[in-house]
């Protein structure tokens, strides 16, 4: 209970703190924003602040901070204390960095800030890389929230129709002016979340008080506790919560709609402060519920959830909470999508002012997207492999993006080191991810090599890279 609290606190007093500092270092200014100066009434429209702010925590908080801390919590209630810390140091800095870096930039795409900031090689790499990692975002994140749906409805199998559903929802989202679907769904959909997320973290206070075992690890719990090295599974698992490279996808959307540079502290790093919120609070549950029926250890993340909210919150606010979660999913995937296509746009140069571009640079993505979904949905097997392989591509985004951001910053003469550093790590952690896993491990292809010579061999080429980034002009 202690860490748990301690490691909420936390996250309050970085933003107020560490939040400050790093807004100083960028020093937002009073500059006219791309919202007023290309306002289209599609892309590039100024909404209110608080809009923005509610639209950019959906928009980033998917199924990571709960799906994935459930996951992640097995690793032991360290994770109580890498949260916090990652989510100050580098996840709020790398969402805060990339939104400014876009405003800056006209609204600019993270292909396009890569590209000048860390050149055409890598930024050709980059741009395939990012169009094929949110192809699978947007199939995670249609089939995650249609079989939560489906879990509301025992009695009837309504998963494809669910999926149906959401995948349309998600094209009208993405072909639609973004104050239209977007700007006036998200305040319901953000009570919604806060509603969920706030029943369990009370229920949690209560349940805690009178069974303090509840939130430790008992000895059950460490008998079955996850024993791969926590770097870089951990940063793999968790991602959102700490870092998620797929945020830097997201923040250009409010870049190109926000009155003022100085909301950027608020709508980007608070944000990610929110989310790490909830992803505390979502490790919670999880470790009480393996901590109250150890077998549930080796289910899936998805029956955890199922058996989370019934147990703590009954049926009734249960099924809301869901619902919530849900949200978090949809929010997430419906811009995906929009980003997707506003990148596409930029790097091929297509108007989306006109709807004809829109759709027509839609249809090719729908039918890949479809492609995923049948796909992945053909056995448990092919969607641990999408979800794997969204994992570890959703890191790489990250310590990409923290690459540019640390070019960025130095040519302005700035501390590079607030980018440098979690940008260093986070590139580590990729480097020993690739170099580690293999089926033999549990996870997808890669090189298999023993942690130690993947330590090394990571060290070295996260060595070569960030120097490189460093004293790039």
């Amino acid at each position: 209970m202690l860490l748990f609290i301690l490691g909420i606190g936390a996250l309050v007093a970085g933003y107020l703190t560490y939040g400050r500092y790093v807004e100083k270092v960028i020093g937002p200014d009073d500059r006219e924003t791309p919202a007023r100066r290309k306002h289209d009434g599609v892309d590039f429209i100024v909404m209110p602040h608080w809009k923005n702010m509610l639209i950019q925590l959906l928009n980033i908080a998917g199924i990571g901070p709960v799906i994935g801390v459930i996951l992640g919590i097995k690793f032991g209630s360290i994770a109580f204390l890498i949260i916090p810390v990652g989510n100050v140091i580098a996840g709020a800095v790398h969402d805060f960095i990339g939104g400014m870096m876009s405003i800056r930039c006209d609204g600019a795409n993270l292909p396009c800030l890569i590209r000048q900031s860390l050149g055409k090689p890598y930024y050709r790499f980059f741009s395939c890389f990012m169009v094929f990692l949110l192809l699978l975002v947007v199939a995670v994140f249609i089939n995650v929230p249609a079989n939560l749906i489906n879990m509301l409805v025992p009695s009837h199998n309504i998963l494809w129709l669910a999926i149906l559903l959401i995948f349309i929802y998600y094209i009208i989202a993405t072909l639609f002016p973004v104050d239209k679907i977007i700007g006036n769904l998200y305040p319901l959909f953000g009570a919604l979340l806060l509603f969920g997320t706030l029943a369990m973290f009370i229920v949690l206070i209560w349940e805690g008080n009178s069974n303090p075992a509840l939130l430790i690890e008992t000895a059950e719990f460490k008998a079955q506790h996850n024993t791969d090295p926590i770097i870089p599974m951990l940063f793999v698992t968790i991602a959102c919560g700490i870092i998620s490279g797929f945020h830097g996808t997201q923040s250009p959307i409010i870049a190109r709609t926000m009155a003022s540079e100085h909301h950027g502290r608020q709508a980007f790093y608070g944000m990610m402060i929110v989310e790490g919120v909830i992803a505390m609070i979502w490790a919670a549950a999880g470790l009480a519920i393996y901590n109250l029926f150890p077998a549930l250890m080796k289910a899936n993340a998805v029956s955890v959830l199922r058996e989370i909210v019934t147990y703590f919150l009954g049926n009734g606010i249960g099924k809301i909470t869901i619902l919530s979660i849900v949200i978090l999913a949809v929010t997430s995937g419906d811009t995906a999508m929009r980003s997707l296509r506003l990148s596409l746009a930029e790097m091929l140069d297509i108007d989306q002012k006109k709807v004809r571009n829109r759709v027509l640079l839609c249809l090719p993505l729908i039918l890949v997207v479809a492609g995923l979904l049948i796909w992945s949905n053909h056995s448990a097997a092919t969607f641990t492999q999408l979800w794997n392989y969204f994992a570890w591509g959703n890191q790489v985004l990250a310590a990409s993006t923290l690459l540019a951001g640390t070019v960025w910053l130095h040519r302005q003469r700035k501390n590079l080191l607030i980018a440098a550093v979690p940008g260093a790590f986070m590139l580590f952690v990729v480097i020993v991810y690739i170099l580690w896993i293999s089926p033999a491990h549990g996870g997808p292809l890669g090189f298999g090599l023993s942690i130690g010579t993947s330590y090394l061999i990571g060290g070295i080429i996260t060595a070569i890279l960030t120097t490189w980034a460093c004293f790039r002009r």
